[in-house]
C-alpha cells in the first residue's frame, strides 16, 4: 500500500480525480467529511444511546455522542502527530501532492467521529438482541430465503458494518449516502471483510466484519480505490486494513479504557482509591502531586488523572504506529496498537475491573434486559409484516405498521434479506428513548 493512494479524496460518483494541491485550504475535503457526519441525523441520535450505563439520567455519564466526540478529539491528535512524522519520512507527499499533517488528523478525526454511528440502541446488547432474534428466535424462519453470508449478517448483526451502510447507502435524493472521501471511509473500516468466514486468521482486521452483503459492491470499490490488499481466500471478500484505521481503533481503545473507568468511579461503582492505584504507572512521569492534592472533590481529581493518562497513551500509540508503519503498510502487523504497547498490563487491569464493577453491575444488566425485550418486540412486529407481505397475507395490522414507517424505510425489495436489513437498519438508528417509546406504543401504552 502507498500513502498517496491511501489519502484519496475521491467521493462516490466522482468522474475526475480530486487533487490535494487544488483543495480550498479554508475548507478541506477531509474537513467536509467531519461536517457531514456531525450534521447527520444518525449522529445526532447518539445523544440518547448507551455508552456504558443504559438509559442513565446522570449528566456526567457518557453517551455514545459524548464518547464519539472525545474519541474524535484524541484521534485528531494521533493523526496530526503521525502525519507530521510521515511527511518527514515521505516528503513528496507534501512537496509534490500538497498533503499536510493536519490532513491525517482530519481523516482520523472524521472516521473516529463516525465509529459508533451504526450501533443500535442499548449498546452492544442491542447488537446481540438483533443477532439473537435471527439466530435463536422468530427470525429463524427467514434462513431458507437467504445465502449463508446474508443470514450471517443478521445472526451476528455488526455495528461497524451497519455504520458503513449508514455512511454509504444510497436512497432517493441522497446518492452515495453522506458521500465521504474514500480516505475517511477507509480509516473507518476497522474490519475490512464480509461476515463469512468468521475469524479466518488471528489478524486484528479479521476479528469481526465490516460490511453487509447489501454494501458489498460499494465496499470493494472503496478498497480498490485506496489500494488495499486483497486477502480473501476461496472467493471470500476481505482486504487489508487502511493504516489510519489503527489510529481510529487506538483512539477508541484509549477513551473507553480510561473514560469508562472514570464513569464507574463517578457513579460509585468503583472506589476512588482505585483511581491512583490503577493509573499511577500511566501518570507517574507527568503528575504534579501538589496540584493533585489541592483538588477538593472526586470528579476534579479523576478528571486530572484521566487527562494525564490519555496524554500518555496518545504518545505511546504514536510511537507504536511509527515503529510498525512498514509492517502496517505490508499488512503484517496483526495487532491493535494498544494491545502491544508497553502499558498493555496496566490497560488490562483497568479493563478487568471495569468489566466486573461496571459492565457486569446489576444496574447495567437490568437495563440490558429491558433493551433485549424492546428490540425483540420491535423486530417481532416488523419482521412479521415482512413475512406476511412476502406471502401475500398482509393483515389490517400489517397495513398500519407499514404506514407508520418513515419514507426512508423501503420494504418493497424483491429479496427478503434487503427488506429485513432495512428494518434492522431502521431500528438501529433509534435512540434508546425512542425505541422504548415505540415499544410502549406497540404494547398499547402511552396512548
Amino acid at each position: 500500500m502507498n500513502w498517496e493512494q491511501l489519502l484519496s479524496l475521491k467521493r462516490f460518483g466522482d468522474t475526475n480525480k480530486r487533487l490535494r494541491k487544488e483543495q480550498d485550504e479554508t475548507r478541506l475535503g477531509f474537513e467536509v467529511d467531519y461536517d457531514r457526519i456531525i450534521f447527520s441525523s444518525e449522529f445526532r441520535s447518539l445523544q440518547d444511546k448507551t455508552q456504558v450505563v443504559p438509559l442513565s439520567k446522570t449528566d456526567f455519564v457518557h453517551t455514545r455522542l459524548t464518547h464519539s466526540l472525545e474519541v474524535s478529539v484524541v484521534a485528531r491528535t494521533l493523526g496530526r502527530k503521525v502525519g507530521a512524522k510521515l511527511l518527514e519520512k515521505y516528503p513528496h507527499l507534501n512537496t509534490v501532492h500538497g498533503y499536510q499533517a493536519n490532513d491525517f488528523g482530519a481523516i482520523v478525526a472524521a472516521a473516529a467521529l463516525a465509529h459508533d454511528i451504526g450501533n443500535p440502541p442499548f449498546g452492544h446488547s442491542g447488537e446481540k438482541a438483533i443477532g439473537g432474534f435471527f439466530k435463536d428466535g422468530a427470525g429463524r424462519v427467514f434462513k431458507p430465503l437467504m445465502t449463508s453470508e446474508e443470514y450471517q449478517d443478521l445472526c451476528h448483526f455488526e455495528g461497524n458494518a451497519n455504520g458503513f451502510k449508514i455512511l454509504t447507502e444510497s436512497r432517493e435524493g441522497r446518492a452515495g449516502g453522506l458521500r465521504l472521501s474514500y480516505a475517511t471511509l477507509g480509516a473507518f473500516m476497522k474490519y475490512p471483510k464480509e461476515s463469512l468466514p468468521k475469524k479466518p486468521t488471528t489478524h486484528i482486521a479479521d476479528k469481526k466484519y465490516g460490511f453487509f452483503q447489501s454494501e458489498k459492491e460499494v465496499f470493494i470499490d472503496v478498497a480498490q480505490e485506496l489500494g488495499l490488499m486483497s486477502t480473501g481466500k476461496n472467493g471470500s471478500v476481505s482486504f487489508s486494513r487502511h493504516p489510519l484505521a489503527y489510529l481510529v481503533e487506538a483512539a477508541d481503545d484509549i477513551c473507553y479504557t480510561i473514560i469508562d473507568f472514570e464513569d464507574g468511579i463517578n457513579l460509585g461503582l468503583i472506589e476512588e482509591a482505585y483511581a491512583l492505584e490503577y493509573l499511577i504507572n500511566l501518570v507517574r512521569d507527568s503528575i504534579n502531586s501538589g496540584k493533585y492534592q489541592q483538588l477538593s472533590n472526586t470528579q476534579d481529581r479523576i478528571s486530572y488523572l484521566r487527562a494525564l493518562a490519555i496524554n500518555t497513551l496518545i504518545n505511546e500509540a504514536v510511537d507504536m504506529f511509527l515503529k510498525h508503519e512498514t509492517d502496517i503498510l505490508n499488512n503484517t502487523f496483526e495487532h491493535a496498537l494498544m494491545d502491544k504497547c508497553k502499558y498493555q498490563a496496566q490497560i488490562k487491569d483497568i479493563i478487568d475491573i471495569s468489566i466486573i464493577r461496571i459492565y457486569q453491575s446489576k444496574e447495567v444488566i437490568d437495563k440490558e434486559i429491558v433493551g433485549y425485550e424492546v428490540i425483540n418486540k420491535l423486530l417481532g412486529v416488523y419482521t412479521k409484516t415482512i413475512e406476511n407481505k412476502h406471502h401475500g397475507t398482509l393483515t389490517n395490522f400489517d397495513a398500519l405498521i407499514l404506514k407508520s414507517l418513515p419514507d426512508t424505510v423501503c420494504l418493497d425489495h424483491d429479496k427478503p434479506y434487503d427488506n429485513l436489513m432495512s428494518v434492522c437498519n431502521y431500528i438501529s438508528k433509534l435512540s434508546d428513548g425512542k425505541a422504548k417509546d415505540m415499544h410502549a406504543k406497540l404494547m398499547g401504552q402511552n396512548l
